[in-house]
């Protein structure tokens, strides 16, 4: 089985149209749900679930666009609302295609707000939706409002439900109004800014050793500066010798494949190795553009790992599917034949 655990739904265009134009509305207006056939559903996913029928995937983990929910908009009952209406949607969809899809919970995080805030939607998302895991936006600030990095204690309530609920969370950046950065460096950038602070000490995981993280984009440009962080943390151990190597540190995390390269994914593998990575593609999205060279999609990432040379059979079943079924410990599939 080929399991996509980075994949994002679009859902119909009205949907997105019934939120900005409730993002236009005075506070303490509630609106009246949405509301759209299981027929209009159907109909925004046929592109999607041809696109990945094209290139052998078999079930995908599902969460919101990162630009779906407007974080630093700083109104928490109409983020709340967004994000609610969202994972309601993406449920539709997995009950429709109950063999293509399964749900991530899409986290209505708000600038400045604590992450205590999406407790209530996430437990909602696992215990009443059935979804297996969240993404967790390293910046819900959107490069304009300080949010206190993944290594601080304003993350512990989120990180304590996570482990109460053994749900793993995807690092991923969210919208990036206020950014620097345009969109093709940013998330790569965001999740290198989460996992370094995840790694910078071990104290997150002395709290919470059950935490399970996978970086999304390939690790952003982590997997290619371990050199330099085992550096620092040796320096750091001259000077504390308790602390654990920053190999120990670098084998909590997990990495996902959403590289789009064949190069680029064989130094993922090479550098993290084939137990701590996770099949992903992004697909649909603007990686579906055919690659000139060779006439694959640049996202057809099943593709570059199965004609990596030296990896084994079993190195590929960890990559496509083994590593999912360990880390989701809420998926449910057969039993491996």
């Amino acid at each position: 089985m080929i399991i996509d655990m980075h994949a994002h739904i679009t859902g119909p265009q009205e949907i997105w149209e019934h939120f900005r134009e409730f993002a236009g509305v005075g506070p303490g207006v509630k609106p009246k749900p949405f509301e759209m056939s299981d027929d209009q559903l159907r109909e925004s996913l046929k592109e999607h679930l041809q696109g990945v029928e094209d290139i052998g995937t078999d079930l995908q983990f599902v969460v919101g666009r990162p630009w779906a929910v407007p974080t630093a908009f700083r109104r928490e009952s109409t983020v709340m609302y967004i994000a609610q209406q969202i994972n309601d949607m993406f449920a539709r969809c997995i009950r429709l295609f109950p063999d293509r899809f399964v749900g991530m919970a899409t986290l209505p995080e708000t600038a400045g707000v604590s992450p205590r805030h999406s407790v209530e939607e996430l437990e909602r998302c696992v215990k009443e939706l059935g979804f297996v895991g969240l993404k967790i936006n390293c910046d819900p600030g959107e490069g304009g409002v300080a949010t206190p990095d993944l290594g601080n204690e304003w993350w512990y309530p989120l990180y304590e439900k996570m482990c109460e609920l053994d749900v793993p969370a995807l690092l991923h950046g969210g919208h990036y109004n206020y950014s620097r950065e345009p969109e093709l460096g940013y998330y790569p950038a965001e999740v290198t800014i989460g996992a370094w602070a995840l790694l910078r000490t071990p104290q997150v995981y002395k709290d919470f050793p059950n935490l399970k993280i996978i970086v999304g984009h390939g690790g952003g440009y982590i997997p290619y500066q371990l050199g330099r962080a085992r550096g620092f943390r040796l320096n750091e151990q001259a000077r504390n010798p308790s602390i654990e190597s920053f190999d120990e540190s670098l084998s909590r995390l997990y990495f996902d494949t959403v590289l789009y390269g064949a190069e680029s994914v064989e130094l993922l593998l090479k550098m993290i190795g084939p137990d701590h990575c996770l099949f992903g593609t992004d697909r649909p999205a603007n990686g579906d553009s055919v690659d000139p060279k060779n006439g694959h999609p640049f996202n057809d990432i099943k593709w570059y790992i199965e004609n990596i040379p030296w990896l084994t059979e079993e190195d590929k079943y960890k990559i496509f599917e083994g590593n999912a079924r360990k880390l989701f410990s809420r998926l449910q599939l057969p039993v491996r034949a």
